[in-house]
């Protein structure tokens, strides 16, 4: 087996398909990088750890077929700092040996027939324009819970219904829901599907380099439930669901709301940031919406305390409300927009943020953050 290939080409497949590799291997083989050569002058980077698996393909100016396991860490170390010339890579016995311009690097082999298999992708289902599946993706992704004992937490659930998708996850302090459209293969497809979430924020983020994404899934009721598929410009990722229970969330959301305040994106951040410098981890940061402003504050009693003024368009009752400042700083990182909204029920029922003001005010903004509020002491 041999092939040649331009650096900077190898060197970005190596890495897109190195980034699914496990830190920490069940067995040594899963740590290696499975490269084949097609009888059409294709080259396959492929990688699987029984959960997700990503595979990329090339082509090639030369090459002859075969296959070759070498560790793909490694080969993504050294195709990462090699000269701006052609690669070659040759295999001889149990060697493999990269050449780049005066660079020789020779790679122990791994035993090709250990490697699993990897899957095939489902059904395909449809495209979303990949720019705006990685936004929405990273707009959710946020939400999702990081303690793997709570595994359904830690995933995004997708519904599919028709021509919409809506994405929706929890850590049961917030809650992020997005909605946006895409192109189905069938009108009528419907699919619901819980992804891991660090899985997919980082496959969405990963497969930009494409104007659309496809992603492969089965109906409801069809064959193949269990894994979900996504490709882009010769880029293919698998991943395995998780189990789709998942809370009822939309009843969590709020329909009517007795007051709201619009304020600015940036200026909100920065004074959330300042004066959380005093809040401890677990301790609030305080809103106080009067009128045309909102008074922030932080730390009491014998503690370090930090008070901010801001300007805001307010309607409704005064209200006083406290949330963690770290999940009030992700969810305004996550609108995409230079006004924030935040709607309000009570001081102890959860607050809705969005972005912008909506041009209707009874249209449902696409974009939905819920925030659980910190009840204060009396």
């Amino acid at each position: 087996m041999m092939f040649r290939v331009d650096r900077d080409v190898l060197a970005e497949a190596v890495a897109w398909t190195a980034r699914s590799l496990p830190a920490r291997p069940s067995v040594p083989v899963l740590a290696g990088m499975r490269l084949e050569v097609t009888e059409d002058h294709q080259l396959k980077l492929s990688g699987f750890d029984y959960e997700v698996s990503a595979e990329v393909t090339l082509d090639l100016q030369t090459g002859e077929p075969g296959v070759v396991l070498v560790s793909g860490k490694l080969l993504a170390e050294i195709t990462r700092a090699l000269p701006a010339q052609p690669v070659d890579l040759v295999v001889e016995g149990a060697k493999a040996v990269v050449t780049c311009g005066s660079a020789r690097f020779t790679l122990l082999t791994m035993p090709v027939e250990d490697y699993p298999s990897l899957p095939a992708m489902p059904p395909a289902a449809g495209r979303v324009g990949s720019d705006v599946f990685a936004a929405a993706v990273a707009q959710v992704a946020t939400a999702a819970g990081k303690d793997d004992t709570l595994p359904m937490l830690t995933g995004v659930r997708m519904e599919i219904e028709g021509d919409t998708v809506t994405l929706a996850a929890t850590d049961r302090y917030r809650l992020a829901v997005r909605e946006l459209k895409w192109q189905p293969d069938q009108p009528d497809f419907q699919a619901i599907a819980m992804i891991p979430g660090r899985t997919l924020a980082d496959t969405a983020k990963s497969l930009i380099t494409g104007a659309e994404v496809e992603i492969a899934l089965s109906s409801v009721g069809g064959t193949g439930e269990g894994m979900i598929g996504f490709s882009s410009s010769g880029r293919r990722t698998t991943t395995r669901l998780l189990d789709p229970e998942f809370p009822k969330y939309r009843s969590l959301l709020p329909t009517e709301f007795s007051a709201y305040a619009d304020i600015s994106t940036s200026a909100f951040v920065e004074a959330v940031k300042r004066v959380a410098l005093v809040a401890e981890r677990n301790t609030p940061v305080r809103l106080a919406f009067r009128g045309t402003e909102v008074v922030l504050e932080a730390g009491s009693g014998d503690e370090a305390q930090a008070v901010e003024v801001l300007p805001v368009e307010f309607q409704g009752d005064d209200i006083n409300i406290a949330f963690n400042h770290q999940f009030l700083l992700e969810g305004l990182g996550a609108i995409d927009s230079d006004l924030a909204r935040l709607n309000f029920t009570t001081s102890t029922k959860p607050a809705i943020l969005t972005g912008g003001k909506p041009v209707d005010e009874t249209a449902i903004a696409d974009y939905r953050y819920l925030i659980m509020p910190i009840r204060l002491s009396s």
